[in-house]
Formats: structure tokens, C-alpha cells, sequence
């Protein structure tokens, strides 16, 4: 739980950072805005064909008794919605972050560098970061997609599915937006997915502790626009007390 509360910690220090750095606060807005914008248009898209894409997924209910095939449809629709919030927040971070990638790594070399951290190894061009932002995306997106499939049917399940299922799913979330939130740190350094998955996964509760907090904020509409700047300068910090904590012990060993 320490863990936990550190990143809860280096969130609130995010926001402390960008108050007293209103430049890089409104640097990071910009991409958030406009990701906030294609993504709700997306969710409308959904929220306005969601009839015809139910029948189109329930086709074995056509000849039910109507109250069934619309009470049918209509869970199917909840969790198509369910399944889209949970993928739009983790595809938002994922797709401001590939489209303001020299927006972030100007934030994340301001902030390493008033930490007194090591100059990046790599010299990201704002195509790389794109390509290779979008590419992490799509793959952490589809493996969010393996547990919150399972948790969107087992929301059906009474009791659990109103208790012990969204708490799972917020977790979930939570991982999945903090794998996101320190990719640049980690690009910066030369690190890929792989590693970045692997090194956070020993500080999970910390991961956690950032993610958390980030993605219910982000959830509120509008309020992901200043959430995101914030949370992603959080990102940075826990990337350095990650990789810090790891240089440690490979010198101890």
C-alpha cells in the first residue's frame, strides 16, 4: 500500500509541478484537446448507431418475446459502451500522447532535467514517436481487451457484477493508463514496451497509485484535457523512482 500512495503522491506532485509551470501545462493541453475531441466524436458515432450495431451482435434474438430481445439489447449496448470507455481511456492516452510526442518529450526533458536526471539516449523525431505510440497503443488496447471482455459479461452477474466488477475494471484501466502514461520516459531512454511493462510490473501498486486517480479523472468529460498534462508529468516521476529504484540495484548487485 506505500507504494500505492506514493503514486497517488507523485500524481498530486504533477499538478503541483504545472501550476508553477503554467507554459508546459498549456503545451500539454493542446494534444489532450484535440484527442478530446476526435474521441468523443467517436463515442456519439457509437452512442447514436448503438441500436443497429445490437441487433447486428444479438442476431439469435430476433425471434425472442420482445421484452427479452430488448432487455438483451439492451445489456449488449451497455456493454459495448463499457467496453468503449474503458478502450477510449486507455486509447486517449495512447493517441495524445503519439500525436503531441514532441509536446511530451519537451515536458518530460523540462521535468528530468530540474530532477537532475541522465540526458535522453535517443533522439525521438516526431514520426517515430507517432509510429511507434500508435503501435504500443493498438497492442496494449487489445491486451486491455482480454480482461475487461471477461468483466464487461461479468457485470451481468448479480451482485458481483454491481460490486466486485467495477472495481476490477477500474484497475484494469488503471495499469493500462499508467503503462501509458510513462512511455516517453521510457522512449527516452531507449526502453520498449517490453521492458516497460516488465520494470513497472515489480512496482505495480505504484503504477497503480498513478493510474488510478488519472483515469477516473479522465473519465469526466472536458476535465481529461488539464487531467492528461498532469497525469503524464506524474508519469515522469514514477518513471524516474522506477528506473532509479532498478540503476540501485543493479549496482547493489
Amino acid at each position: 500500500m506505500r507504494d500505492f500512495f506514493t503514486g497517488v503522491r507523485l500524481f498530486g506532485r504533477g499538478l503541483g509541478i504545472l501550476l508553477r509551470s503554467p507554459r508546459l501545462l498549456l503545451i500539454g493541453m493542446l494534444p489532450a484537446a484535440l484527442t478530446t475531441v476526435l474521441l468523443a466524436g467517436g463515442m456519439i458515432a457509437l452512442v447514436y448507431w448503438i441500436g443497429d450495431l445490437t441487433a447486428l451482435i444479438t442476431p439469435f434474438a430476433d425471434e425472442w418475446a420482445e421484452v427479452w430481445r430488448i432487455a438483451m439489447r439492451v445489456a449488449a449496448g451497455v456493454a459495448l459502451v463499457g467496453v468503449a470507455l474503458v478502450l477510449g481511456l486507455t486509447g486517449f492516452t495512447a493517441l495524445a500522447l503519439a500525436i503531441g510526442g514532441p509536446f511530451y518529450e519537451h515536458i518530460a526533458e523540462k521535468v528530468e532535467d530540474d530532477l537532475g536526471g541522465p540526458p535522453s539516449e535517443e533522439d525521438l523525431s516526431w514520426w517515430w514517436l507517432l509510429w511507434v505510440g500508435l503501435r504500443d497503443g493498438v497492442v496494449l488496447m487489445l491486451r486491455s481487451l482480454l480482461f475487461t471482455l471477461p468483466l464487461s459479461v461479468a457485470g451481468f452477474i448479480p451482485v458481483v457484477g454491481q460490486t466486485v466488477v467495477p472495481v476490477l475494471m477500474a484497475l484494469v484501466t488503471a495499469w493500462f493508463f499508467a503503462l501509458e502514461l510513462v512511455a516517453v520516459s521510457f522512449y527516452r531512454r531507449g526502453m520498449d514496451l517490453k521492458q516497460r511493462r516488465e520494470l513497472l510490473g515489480e512496482r505495480r501498486s505504484l503504477a497503480l497509485g498513478l493510474g488510478l486517480p488519472a483515469s477516473l479523472l479522465c473519465a469526466v468529460p472536458l476535465l481529461a484535457i488539464v487531467v492528461m498534462p498532469v497525469a503524464f508529468v506524474g508519469g515522469v516521476l514514477v518513471s524516474a523512482e522506477v528506473l532509479r529504484s532498478t540503476d540501485t540495484a543493479a549496482v547493489g548487485s
